[in-house]
């Protein structure tokens, strides 16, 4: 898939396949992912440690994009089945002070990645 440019006021056109490589990365805990932080709803935590543990290796590995669930091809959110359970993971991009979407989301440094671990009727 060729790689989407968006419109963003402060750094002109942003290159998507950049923010899936650093999306990949920040799922998978690398530096090149940046800061940010992962949080799960409370349906998610009540389903106990475990649980949570298996959500967070599989959200590691995950590699299920297609040009169906991932069009911009920015791989920020997934889809799995863990135990039994549809789970979805989605990665929203902030400011350095998590209140605004971010001017600048290749930039790392302006970058700040939330990932949340959520079931479908969370959403």
């Amino acid at each position: 898939m060729a790689a989407i440019a968006q419109q963003t006021n402060e750094t002109g056109q942003v290159d998507y396949a950049l923010i899936a490589q650093q999306n990949d990365a920040f799922r998978k805990r690398l530096p090149e992912g940046g800061q940010g932080i992962i949080v799960q709803t409370t349906a998610i935590d009540n389903m106990g440690p475990s649980f949570v543990a298996a959500c967070l290796n599989q959200i590691v590995a995950y590699d299920g994009f297609t040009e169906d669930n991932d069009p911009h091809g920015t791989h920020e959110m997934g889809f799995m089945e863990i135990m039994g359970h549809k789970v979805w993971f989605k990665i929203d991009l902030y400011d350095e002070t998590y209140q605004y979407g971010t001017p600048a989301p290749t930039d790392l440094s302006k970058t700040r990645r939330v990932l949340t671990i959520l079931f479908p009727s969370d959403y």
